[in-house]
């Protein structure tokens, strides 16, 4: 009689970890399953895991002091850099060490205010135009579900290709900009070139507009990078190869190397694209205390989160609340020593674009009885590499048909709008961006 046995867990031969290229079946079995792995690694080291998070947890005491000691003397803690500067290369050594250090900037004068008050105009118009409100059925996912708006109208308009988005996405002042994040980061290494810091794949996002008067409950405490697939995939596995080896001090958050291949989780609040920043350029003036962006401004901080639920007061089947197809959750149970470091944007003006590394926590403030008006295009630095350029050939038919782009809900409203922007308006960075 012949026996069969199930088999077992692939075993990687890069990082010697079982990993799963897709959602495992049994998902609290594989996360007790990588968890023991990890550790494993972790203790071969010659310390412990606990020993490893306290090093991380010195780090970060270090940063954060220094967050709060500028909070205290007024200051803004995030970095603010003029527009001219970036297209002058004269940004100076200490604001080149300061986006490092923090992972986040406004880039002041990014566009002419004039230009950002017009796109807002166009925006209206657009929908207006295409009765919009009047075909609006609601939200088709959660992913801003806490905002809790009490407004008729949305915040968040599921639509992507108005001329107001895509003259901002290919305009010659958004790739210059694209392209200095872009150099932040180590693009080469390992021997390998990970990604092209010139060339952006123009990745199309929604737009905000927030009323006078509106009250929002604000956006909890998450970042975006991918779910339990950093733990479980290959590519991400490799990625912090440093941090699952018990090597702190070797792993650096601005060095792509692997994450832009490594696979992804499905889901409809899933980003398929590598950015180097998420972004969004203002069309309105906002001032720091009316429900604004906040962020841990410290890149590193991530370490923290990848090692955290290997601690013993985490459940084995769980990754503290992390799971697919949901925002990675930063709460005060698991990660109370960040959250005292969350910190807002300053005032900003029409023109002005806000940027914040793809790891780093963000939140949005609540607000009650906004004053003014609180409106943006989401446009972050999602430069060209394997996964982009994959990502790239259904963005472009999304851009041809009008329909919604796939990592967002088939709302497809833009599809029979005639003055949706098109084809022959694109201009060389456009065209090169969608790969047309």
């Amino acid at each position: 009689m012949s026996t069969s046995t199930a088999p077992s867990t692939p075993v990687s031969p890069l990082t010697g970890l079982p990993h799963w290229e897709t959602i495992p079946d049994d998902i609290p079995a594989a996360t007790a399953e990588i968890k023991a792995a990890i550790r494993a690694r972790i203790e071969a080291s010659g310390r412990t895991v606990a020993q490893v998070v306290e090093e991380v947890e010195a780090f970060l005491e270090g940063e954060i002091a220094d967050i709060e000691a500028a909070r205290e003397r007024g200051e803004s803690v995030w970095p603010v850099i003029d527009y001219a500067d970036i297209e002058a290369g004269t940004v100076s050594d200490e604001q080149l060490a300061l986006l490092k250090r923090r992972g986040c900037a406004v880039v002041r004068g990014h566009f002419d205010r004039a230009e950002a008050e017009g796109w807002d105009a166009d925006v209206v118009d657009y929908v207006e135009s295409n009765r919009f409100f009047e075909t609006y059925a609601g939200p088709a996912d959660d992913f801003f579900g806490t905002l809790g708006s009490e407004m008729s109208k949305p915040e968040i308009y599921p639509v992507y290709w108005s001329k107001a988005q895509v003259e901002a996405r290919q305009h010659p002042r958004m790739a210059t900009v694209q392209a200095f994040l872009n150099s932040r980061w180590t693009h080469e290494s390992e021997g390998r070139r990970w990604f092209d810091p010139e060339v952006d794949t123009l990745y199309p996002d929604r737009i905000r507009r927030r009323p006078p008067g509106a009250t929002s409950g604000g956006l909890g405490t998450h970042l975006d990078p991918g779910t339990l697939d950093l733990w479980m995939t290959e590519g991400y596995q490799q990625h912090f190869r440093h941090l699952f080896a018990g090597d702190v001090a070797a792993y650096d958050p601005w060095d792509a190397a692997y994450r832009t291949e490594a696979a992804q989780y499905p889901g409809s609040t899933m980003c398929s694209a590598f950015r180097t920043f998420q972004g969004w350029t203002a069309l309105s003036e906002m001032r720091r205390d009316q429900g604004v962006l906040h962020t841990v401004p410290i890149p590193k901080a991530m370490a923290y989160l990848m090692l955290r639920p290997l601690l013993d007061d985490v459940d084995e089947g769980e990754m503290c609340g992390v799971q697919p197809n949901r925002t990675f959750p930063v709460n005060e149970r698991y990660h109370a020593i960040l959250t005292r470091a969350l910190s807002g944007i300053p005032d900003v003006a029409p023109g002005d674009s806000v940027w914040w590394h793809c790891d780093m926590i963000h939140a949005v403030a609540p607000v009650t009885d906004q004053q003014g008006w609180g409106n943006v295009i989401y446009i972050p630095a999602a430069p060209r590499c394997t996964k982009n350029e994959a990502y790239a050939a259904s963005v472009r038919e999304s851009f041809l048909s009008g329909r919604s782009p796939s990592d967002f809900p088939e709302e497809d409203y833009e599809a029979s709008w005639s003055n949706r922007f098109g084809p022959d308006q694109l201009n060389d960075i456009g065209r090169r961006g969608l790969g047309l």
